[in-house]
């Protein structure tokens, strides 16, 4: 008997005939066709477990756990802790100054921007990837993951050299009264080119394993590329797109290295919220430092949940409905209004 587990399946009729065919008319089963049930019945009764590569379940739940504690759990809640040294006048005065308002909308406001950006142009060059083929396609596709290889000061940097007024691109973009470096369109720049892999590594092998026989199914049915793509790819692909915004609005949002070297880091006008809680910490103000952290920590999660929640549902969705009967009443609507 082979290893897994052994379960008799239920003999079908041109299975039976042939026992009684072996066995004569004189077999148990010709004479008591209950007697086949009843055997079967008891060879369903021997199980075995499927062996497992990984030790047992409470012993790999008790390094995941352990893991996950001494990693995320604890300086989480050490974070917590030192903020609890403040009184609630003293946590609403360190969190709600005007500088660090300021910093919340420029820093949220980027990194809300940067995610969105990357969501479009990103969800635009994983398709050309995937779709289509073209000389040094191998070198593109590896340009895509520089953002994750270079350190983030050599990021910094090399933005600053390009869009300074002198730079490559902004003795361009000079005359026309644009100025990118040391503005808070620089934090842009810098958030959108950290952001970027994030949304493409998502929707890529998604876009990869995409049926392309459902496209064909919809322009059997009469659909349009625009109507196939928007009924038929989008849907499948907005859940991994939706994964990519999100990390990459997660990334924004921490990011320190690539932004102080073309932000300017004016208070009040471009600085983020990681150099102000830098600031906070020379100046060995650690509670309200970590005041600052941890508002911008629970914002986050609470952004990060929302964004978990629809792409559940928008997955839930999908998979009930599928794809292809979308378009046919999308083609019968259509057809209906014409």
């Amino acid at each position: 008997m082979t290893r897994g587990i052994a379960r008799a399946m239920p003999l079908q009729a041109h299975e039976a005939a042939q026992l009684t065919t072996a066995y004569g008319p004189s077999s148990d089963v010709r004479q008591d066709p209950g007697a086949l049930e009843q055997d079967e019945s008891r060879m369903t009764t021997f199980t075995f477990r499927k062996p497992s590569a990984l030790p047992g379940f409470g012993l790999t739940l008790g390094i995941t756990v352990a893991y996950l504690s001494l990693v995320v759990l604890i300086p989480l809640a050490a974070t917590f802790a030192k903020t609890a040294t403040l009184d609630w006048a003293q946590f609403v005065r360190a969190v709600t100054s005007p500088r660090v308002l300021a910093s919340y909308r420029l820093t949220f406001s980027a990194a809300l921007g940067g995610a969105l950006i990357n969501a479009v142009f990103g969800f635009l060059v994983a398709w050309v990837l995937v779709r289509y083929t073209f000389p040094f396609k191998r070198v593109v596709d590896a340009v895509v993951d520089l953002p994750f290889a270079l350190p983030t000061s050599v990021a910094g940097i090399s933005l600053a050299a390009v869009y300074a007024e002198n730079g490559w691109i902004g003795q361009f973009l000079a005359p026309l009264g644009i100025k990118v470096a040391f503005t808070p369109l620089g934090v842009l720049v810098a958030l959108t080119f950290i952001g970027l892999p994030f949304v493409v590594r998502t929707v890529q092998p998604v876009l990869e394993d995409f049926e392309r026989e459902q496209e064909e199914a919809a322009a059997c049915l009469g659909a349009t590329r625009w109507l196939t793509f928007r009924r038929v790819v989008l849907p499948s692909l907005f859940p991994a797109l939706l994964t990519g915004f999100a990390l990459a609005f997660a990334r924004a949002l921490g990011e320190y290295g690539s932004v102080i070297f073309i932000a300017g880091n004016v208070p009040m006008k471009s600085e983020i919220t990681s150099l102000l809680i830098i600031t906070k910490l020379e100046q060995y103000d650690y509670a309200g430092a970590t005041a600052i952290a941890v508002v911008m920590l629970c914002v986050s999660f609470l952004m990060l949940l929302l964004i978990n929640t629809l792409q559940w549902f928008l997955q839930r969705r999908t998979s009930k409905t599928g794809a292809v009967p979308v378009v046919v009443g999308s083609l019968h609507i259509e057809g209906g209004r014409a």
